[in-house]
């Protein structure tokens, strides 16, 4: 039986304090599921992107306030809709935030991406139609239970734990950036921001998926040598602190440049950093940017058009791909016990929020959790 309320943390007003109180427990519609979020990720720096948000996004809507954030949830299913299939109580499962209307043009065509009225269900909406879709889907993962579309879970393998599986959306991102670029083995793949929250799972996903060589950039020496540790024979590394990043990169491919460049750096990062990954192509060579570098940045258009070369952006990842790293996972070709876990009750939210200190890269694994497994 589920409670009548349940204790969700909630943003009045953007960049607030959130606010611990009493909220009414969702319930499901016919092809719903309710989640008991055991634990949920926590963007790196979520709470200075939420208090800028007006003024770095202003085309990007968040929820009408106040609202319940949390990007990355993981939990027990405790409830299933009339015709839910497929799924039961009991399950564990990753709830993929990325919530598409079902209707749309692009919805009909399988195309979720597309969808006019797109959400990362607990962050943001990419239209302005985009609020009927957080009012489906009105919860984050920080809070209690929530409601999510029983298509849009992923089921848990046994070997990996709630808290490790909050992991699996910056996994995704770049698990999908590698799909869309064919990444495998002899494709030569560059990942920048490698050592980071984003870029090293992206890493991992590259191993998995059976790329032969990895080209590693970033800055930190140490957290990159730590990154080349898990095959020292596949990766490569090559820290910003020592020089340009084309001249090793062409030097380590015999002249010829990469076959796929990743660049997972955030919004912090430059347009000429960005610049610099695009000459690092070989012909017919593909650039994907999941990171969101905010700069203009200015391409040479004409070389990319006589050499080939393409660039994409990569917004998040379906469940399909969700399911794809879940059974990576249970094969053990996908190894999540690398992360170093560390997890808050939902009291603290506030406090995890002004920021995180001993961040060890990538590696670290920030959760916060409403209900302990």
């Amino acid at each position: 039986m589920l409670p009548a309320k349940m204790r969700a943390a909630r943003m009045y007003d953007v960049g607030a304090p959130m606010v611990i109180e009493e909220v009414p427990t969702p319930r499901p519609e016919a092809l719903d599921v309710i989640v008991k979020v055991h634990a949920c990720g926590i963007v790196p720096n979520l709470g200075n992107v939420l208090k800028n948000w007006t003024n770095w996004f202003p085309r990007l809507p968040l929820p009408t306030l106040p609202a319940t954030f949390g990007l990355d949830p993981a939990g027990t299913i405790v409830q299933v809709g009339s015709a839910v299939t497929g799924l039961k109580v009991g399950d564990r499962v990753y709830v993929n935030p990325g919530r598409a209307c079902g209707t749309c043009r692009a919805c009909r065509a399988g195309n979720p991406t597309g969808c006019t009225s797109m959400i990362l269900q607990g962050y943001f909406g990419y239209s302005e139609s985009s609020q009927q879709t957080f009012d489906r889907y009105p919860y984050g993962g920080l809070c209690e239970y929530m409601v999510a579309p029983a298509n849009g879970c992923i089921k848990l393998p046994d070997n990996v734990t709630c808290q490790q599986a909050t992991r699996l959306g910056y996994t995704g991102t770049g698990y999908s950036a590698l799909r869309k670029g064919g990444a495998g083995p002899n494709v030569t793949t560059l990942i920048n921001g490698a050592s980071g929250t984003l870029g090293l799972p992206t890493v991992m996903c590259a191993l998995a998926m059976g790329a032969t060589k990895i080209l590693a950039v970033a800055r930190n020496r140490d957290l990159l040598e730590e990154v080349r540790q898990l095959a020292p024979r596949r990766i490569h590394t090559h820290s910003t602190l020592d020089g340009p990043v084309r001249p090793w990169a062409i030097e380590m491919t015999d002249g010829e440049g990469v076959d796929l460049a990743v660049d997972c750096v955030g919004p912090g990062g430059t347009g000429e950093q960005m610049l610099e990954l695009s000459r690092c192509l070989r012909r017919t060579g593909l650039l994907v940017n999941v990171g969101a570098v905010a700069q203009p940045v200015p391409f040479n258009v004409h070389k990319m058009m006589d050499w080939n070369q393409g660039f994409q952006g990569s917004v998040w990842f379906t469940t399909a791909e969700g399911m794809d790293m879940a059974e990576m996972i249970r094969a053990g070709t996908l190894d999540f016990d690398l992360f170093r876990q560390q997890s808050y009750p939902l009291d603290s939210i506030n406090d995890v929020l002004a920021g995180i200190e001993n961040r060890h890269g990538g590696f670290s694994n920030f959760t916060v959790v409403p209900n302990p497994e």
